[in-house]
């Protein structure tokens, strides 16, 4: 399984992994692994190359860590320069962190008739940013990588093996169509 093998991203791992070994309650996990994570974005010297490689033609996902018994995993997105995600739902709590560029996350609610609409105004995360999601807090949004001109890397924890995870993928019309990401290195 890919890990990562440096003392700051282990300790990222061990702190989190105890947080969710306490049977902490989303709002505790998605308080203090807020904090974890923009504690370990603040430094950009322990994300190996292997995982930090853009796709010419899509936005990549890298499996950095999973937890053994699938309650997180730990992954970094790589965006080429104007790559961008359908709107989309994950199903379980959510903690992107920017660790290099900026994304937009453009947040979506579902009407109920079932179409889509914007949500508020979209949410630059420039370097250093944490945002959550999770179906309790919101759960449906698009992300795009902020710039035309370079690549960005953000890095998500989730509250299961989110390669697994059954989730979909949303129109504005309200359909929608299920699908499992897996990751670009496993």
């Amino acid at each position: 399984m890919p890990s990562v093998q440096h003392p700051r991203f282990s300790a990222f791992v061990a702190n989190l992994q105890a947080i969710v070994d306490a049977s902490a309650t989303e709002p505790e996990i998605l308080f203090k692994g807020s904090a974890l994570l923009k504690d370990l974005i603040a430094h950009d010297d322990w994300l190996p190359e292997q995982f930090a490689v853009p796709n010419p033609d899509r936005y990549t996902q890298y499996l950095l860590h999973a937890d053994p018994q699938d309650r997180f995993s730990v992954v970094s997105f790589v965006w080429g320069p104007g790559q961008k995600t359908p709107i989309h739902n994950h199903t379980v709590w959510g903690l992107v962190g920017m660790l290099r560029g900026a994304e937009y996350s453009q947040g979506y609610a579902q009407l109920a008739d079932g179409t889509l609409t914007t949500d508020g105004p979209p949410v630059r995360l420039e370097q250093g940013t944490v945002e959550a999601v999770s179906p309790d807090i919101g759960d449906l949004h698009a992300v795009s990588n902020a710039f035309q001109d370079r690549v960005s890397i953000s890095i998500h924890a989730y509250g299961a093996n989110i390669g697994k995870v059954q989730r979909s993928i949303f129109l504005l019309d309200g359909t929608t169509k299920s699908f499992v990401s897996g990751y670009s290195n496993a």
